[in-house]
């Protein structure tokens, strides 16, 4: 059920490229800010609008994903928290197993409820090991999933992981330190497991500088996703997707 956003993430991991994907939160927006924000990813050239949270309370998504979509051609793919943010009016949908956690219902339980929902998308999908790791603050998604996270200083608990995941089959790998991380991701862990294994590797949480954007892609992340840092302030937008054409053209010169 893949398709074309799943083989330009896989020429990204190829190349040895990066790209740039804004998160945004669905309880934290309204339709009528998506035109600007739409504006704003076309200017910067953002790669990918990735779509969801842990909660869902506004039930304002389908009509944001649309206003969105009718102001740009960028791929919205859906982060869903859980099986009733699932919508037709994406691009593609990251179906998210925690595989770092312990908890069966989010390993396959909530997939067997939205399987029905997702084969009747018509969404590419895309099959996604979804890794939590540390970042010196309680997550939502580790309340909500009763699972610890991955700690911070085991880069090899995070490669082992991901094996699993790439040798069970997922298309991608995420590691997430989580919404408002006091502590991004390492270079170090980024680059253990970006090197080790084949498919594309999405990092998120705790990231807000161009300067860190720049770090996390010469250490091998192929999709950087900014969340929080652009709710506090839009503009950073175009200076974050800088980061990551600066280390694309590193890469080809």
């Amino acid at each position: 059920m893949t398709g074309k956003i799943y083989q330009d993430l896989c020429s990204l991991k190829k190349k040895g490229k990066s790209g740039f994907a804004v998160l945004v939160d669905p309880d934290k927006v309204t339709p009528s800010e998506m035109p600007y924000l739409a504006e704003l990813c076309n200017d910067a050239a953002v790669d990918f609008l990735l779509f969801g949270g842990s909660l869902i309370v506004e039930h304002q998504m389908n009509a944001c994903i649309q206003k969105f979509k009718s102001e740009s051609d960028i791929p919205v793919i859906l982060f869903p928290g859980s099986p009733a943010q699932v919508t037709p009016y994406a691009d593609a949908l990251l179906y998210l197993s925690l595989i770092s956690g312990r908890n069966a219902d989010l390993l396959i339980g909530q997939h067997v409820v939205s399987a029905p929902a997702v084969k009747a998308s018509g969404l590419e999908v895309i099959s996604t090991g979804y890794m939590v790791v540390d970042g010196g603050v309680p997550t939502t998604v580790s309340y909500m999933s009763h699972s610890a996270a991955i700690p911070a200083n085991k880069p090899d608990i995070a490669l082992c992981t991901a094996w699993a995941g790439e040798l069970q089959g997922k298309h991608i790998i995420y590691m997430d330190a989580g919404s408002g991380a006091r502590i991004p991701i390492s270079e170090e862990m980024i680059h253990k497991v970006s090197s080790n294994i084949q498919i594309p590797l999405f990092v998120g949480g705790g990231i807000t500088t161009p300067e860190k954007v720049y770090a996390n892609c010469k250490a091998g992340t192929n999709v950087v996703v900014v969340g929080n840092a652009i709710e506090r302030d839009p503009m950073l937008i175009k200076e974050l997707a800088q980061a990551t054409k600066q280390t694309t053209a590193t890469v080809e010169q």
